[in-house]
């Protein structure tokens, strides 16, 4: 698939405008049958990564190959946000049965990971600036062993195909968008990004600035390191691209133990889905270590008490949207991890009748004092958690010609990852600061966020499907930003569920963040529900900017698709 480099760029412009064996060379068909194509869709955080996507559906291709297609290209032109040396989990609804699948590809800690890895002598927690670009900040990659590991399950085009639009575009260059500029510029007086080669190089000009919106930017290593994958997914896994990532990661400061040995034997999981009810629908997201099917699915269940409809996006309403909010976050910061490792009290958690009880600590006339955690069914005792946040990553949703739908988030971590770039092309994550810095409180009681050994760090990630009542396909929606993506994607559930909102209305919505004692309020909220706000009693940290990335895909009662690009970045929602 080649396009010139003046179609590139017009591509951007418009959009910006407009808004686990290997795989064989050709997949064999999926055993699926329709009687007439649906419509399709891709809604992405840049134009080229949605044409990526598009053009995989136009060739018959499934949703798992779009989303391929779609990673590849936003690791190319959106570095700051996801990449190929990353983690992402991956919700798949199966029009044909009804099934509901994740694939996990969280980063994993490496063999030789410990607990106390975020304490410096004194066994105090380091910085987050020193341990975020850090070498052992590094957890094993796993977002392409994922997404080979679900090729292999459903993909209908050859493994190889969705890397050409990366390969082409990689070596034919792209034009560096505002988004791209602007961050690489905001993170350079105290990065390793503007310091350290080939990065150096690649984002700056030789006078040090960020290159300018505009300026082509080619990166023909990184289409060699997508055509040794697109050879065998294997061979990011082994051979020269992992020693890169393994050398990358053992420099100084602070070098990391990651090894051959992790890399190689990194496995994706295929998990259930958590599904809670919600009036008339089922609202599934990702299970543990993902932390978003659990507090987007309590947010929904506490809610659901309420005549959300009635109240409206009002004081009431987003009261009521708060409360629950710093009710579910208080209960997830305290109880999940990677359950694979501790006892994650999942049902618990979603309990019915627990989230009855909890849902009577919300007034209508006041805010609740002060949040802390329950204690749900099952609940063990867990020291209080101190998981710094890291607003980053990247999401997207698709649906193909069959009606099956992909709605992934994906991530490096914090901006441009550890701002460490290979050889290769591409720049390693840091997710292993998503992990806990101090593990064990003065009573010795663990956190279930620990670092451990071949443990996946929690994720706030909430790649959200919803259905209806039959088990047909309604919306899908998710978004980055740190922990702030729960609250992003419960606002989207309940502007389109409860308030009737477009796909593209409930995005640009502005976003309400409850966490703990203080709500972060966007800028552009009317200012009046604001202030009704602050006369209940909540400690509102109003008019400013939130870091969202909202792609949304929903089917109209005419089976007309409805889709949504945040405003806040640089995407769009298009159909082949």
């Amino acid at each position: 698939m080649m396009i010139s480099a003046h179609r590139l760029s017009a591509l951007l412009f418009a959009g910006l405008l407009a808004a686990c064996g290997q795989p064989a060379e050709q997949a064999a068909p999926a055993e699926q049958v329709r009687a007439e194509p649906v419509e399709a869709m891709v809604s992405a955080a840049h134009p080229l990564a949605v044409e990526a996507g598009l053009e995989a559906l136009r060739r018959g291709g499934d949703a798992v190959d779009a989303a391929i297609a779609v990673q590849t290209v936003l690791g190319l032109v959106e570095p700051q946000s996801s990449g190929i040396a990353g983690g992402a989990f991956l919700v798949r609804y199966d029009a044909q049965s009804g099934a509901l699948t994740v694939y996990d590809g969280r980063e994993t800690a490496p063999a030789g990971a410990s607990p106390d890895m975020w304490l410096d002598e004194n066994g105090e927690p380091l910085g987050f600036l020193d341990a975020w670009q850090s070498g052992q900040s590094t957890g094993v990659p796993g977002v392409i062993a994922m997404l080979a590991m679900a090729h292999e399950d459903h993909g209908r085009l050859g493994w190889a195909e969705g890397f050409e639009a990366g390969i082409d575009i990689a070596e034919e260059g792209f034009p560096v968008s505002p988004r791209l500029s602007a961050l690489a510029e905001r993170v350079r007086p105290i990065s390793q990004l503007s310091r350290r080669e080939p990065a150096r190089s690649y984002f700056y000009d030789p006078d040090g600035n960020a290159w300018p919106e505009g300026h082509v930017l080619t990166n023909p290593a990184y289409a060699e390191t997508l055509r040794a994958v697109a050879a065998d997914w294997r061979n990011f896994y082994t051979g020269e691209i992992a020693e890169q990532i393994v050398s990358l990661s053992r420099e100084e400061p602070l070098g990391g133990t990651l090894t051959l040995e992790d890399m190689a034997n990194y496995t994706p999981v295929r998990r259930e889905a958590i599904c809670v009810p919600y009036r008339l629908w089922q609202v599934c997201s990702a299970p543990p270590p993902s932390s978003g099917g659990i507090a987007v699915g309590a947010i929904m269940t506490l809610l659901e008490g309420y005549d959300m409809a009635a109240e409206g996006p009002g004081v009431e309403g987003w009261h009521l949207f708060i409360e629950a909010s710093r009710l579910a976050y208080a209960d997830r910061d305290q109880y999940v991890g990677d359950a694979d490792f501790v006892d994650v009290p999942v049902a618990g958690l979603l309990d019915r009748d627990y989230l009855a009880a909890r849902r009577e600590l919300i007034a209508a006339d006041r805010a609740i004092p002060a949040i802390s955690h329950g204690t749900p069914p099952g609940a063990p005792e867990f020291a209080a958690d101190t998981t710094p946040d890291n607003p980053g990553t990247t999401h997207f949703t698709i649906r193909d010609t069959f009606g099956n739908v992909v709605s992934m988030t994906t991530t490096v971590e914090a901006g441009f990852g550890n701002n460490r770039m290979t050889e290769g092309g591409f720049l390693l994550n840091n997710q292993l600061t998503d992990f806990a810095f101090v593990p064990v409180d003065e009573a010795g009681r663990p956190h279930p966020n620990a670092v451990r050994a071949g443990k996946r760090p929690r994720s706030s990630m909430s790649p959200t499907i919803v259905l209806d009542a039959d088990g047909d396909f309604v919306l899908a929606t998710g978004s980055p930003g740190g922990n702030s993506i729960i609250a992003y994607t419960a606002k989207t559930l309940v502007a389109m569920l409860d308030w009737d909102m477009s796909a593209q209305d409930a995005a640009a919505l502005p976003n309400v963040v409850a966490r703990g004692d203080v709500v972060s309020i966007e800028t552009g909220f009317d200012a009046e529900t604001l202030e009704g706000l602050r006369a209940l009693g909540h400690q509102i940290r109003g008019e400013q900017g939130e870091n969202s990335g909202i792609h949304i895909i929903r089917v109209l009662d005419d089976g007309s698709l409805d889709g949504g690009a945040d405003p806040r970045r640089e995407g769009v929602a298009l159909q082949p």
